[in-house]
């Protein structure tokens, strides 16, 4: 991909890179890092501070976190044995960058908002057409 403006740069995402970025950008794993850069936590803990989430699929994201080096899992001397996870100091090093972003998305959601409008006006007179002339 590159940039239309005067200086070209080329973007370019290996298939390496784009699994990682899918892996730890994706909703849940946003929703379960911003948890844990708060404080570790218990599985409960994390179903309780993100109620749309599902067992399945906060067990999967645990385990691609973790598997990733961004999550680790540690298991507390307690009766019954309980499991605390913890956001590792690779997984730390995401905040940043991921700062970045929501400051991008913020400054320009009203710009974003309005495209979405035209487009999605652009659609629907598209489909109308589409159907008076049927």
């Amino acid at each position: 991909m590159t940039d239309t403006g005067e200086q070209s740069v080329e973007l370019a995402i290996s298939a390496p890179h784009r699994e990682l970025l899918d892996q730890v950008l994706d909703k849940w794993s946003l929703a379960v890092l911003n948890e844990l850069c708060e404080q570790p936590c218990r599985f409960n803990g994390l179903r309780r501070a993100i109620p749309t989430v599902t067992q399945k699929s906060l067990t999967a994201t645990l385990r691609k976190l973790e598997r990733n080096g961004i999550v680790e899992r540690v298991l507390l001397s307690s009766r019954p044995v309980a499991v605390e996870y913890r956001i590792t100091p690779l997984g730390k090093t995401l905040r940043p960058p991921i700062d970045v972003i929501l400051e991008w998305a913020t400054a320009h959601m009203p710009d974003i908002e309005r495209a979405r409008d035209a487009f999605d006006k652009a659609e629907d007179d598209s489909t109308a057409q589409r159907f008076s002339t049927q």
